[in-house]
């Protein structure tokens, strides 16, 4: 089988997981997974609420985002293919969404929150291949230890920015124009 071919059976694969799987297709494999748990998807959630207002619709900040739940982001068309929790584009970069499932433009922004059967997966794989593929910032959200870590892409190397805890009220990158409450993103 050529590698077209195999690349074309395993995108295939992914449109045919039944409902409630996640599929995404890193280093030339399918992962897949369940829906995430309630918390895992109220922190995603949240996550989002904290930043649609200012950043994608300009209401207390300054705008000029969108802000999109579990895109199916192709970084390679059909080939490499991931699906983080959140991730966010600059209106400039990206005018408007894709008409289908696929979002062929790089993000600006992406969020994880991990799950115990996925916490491996973020951090390994997906996580180098947002740094591969010029994403520029990179937050990974652990509900069970209510912490957020922030990294900016710096050349080919994720810099720390900070990591964050319970009760702290922080401004990061790229979302620095409003403060986020921590407490918040937990219940």
């Amino acid at each position: 089988m050529s590698r077209l071919a195999h690349i074309h059976s395993l995108y295939e694969a992914l449109e045919a997981l039944p409902e409630g799987v996640v599929g995404e297709l890193l280093n030339g494999q399918l992962y897949t997974q369940p829906r995430p748990s309630g918390r895992h998807a109220l922190v995603a959630s949240n996550v989002g609420a904290e930043l649609i207002n200012p950043f994608s619709r300009g209401r207390g900040g300054p705008g000029g985002w969108w802000i999109i739940d579990e895109p199916e982001i192709h970084f390679v068309r059909n080939a490499e293919v991931l699906v983080p929790d959140v991730a966010g584009w600059r209106r400039e970069r990206m005018p408007s969404p894709p008409d289908d499932q696929r979002f062929e433009v790089t993000p600006d922004w992406v969020c994880e929150v991990l799950s115990p059967s996925t916490a491996g997966k973020d951090r390994e794989l997906k996580i180098p291949l947002y740094a591969r593929y010029g994403v520029r910032y990179a937050w990974i959200i652990d509900p069970r230890e209510r912490r957020l870590e922030a990294f900016a892409l710096e050349g080919e190397e994720w810099n720390a920015i900070g990591v964050f805890s319970p009760g702290e009220s922080i401004r990061v990158r790229p979302f620095e124009a409003i403060t986020l409450e921590l407490d918040a993103l937990w219940s």
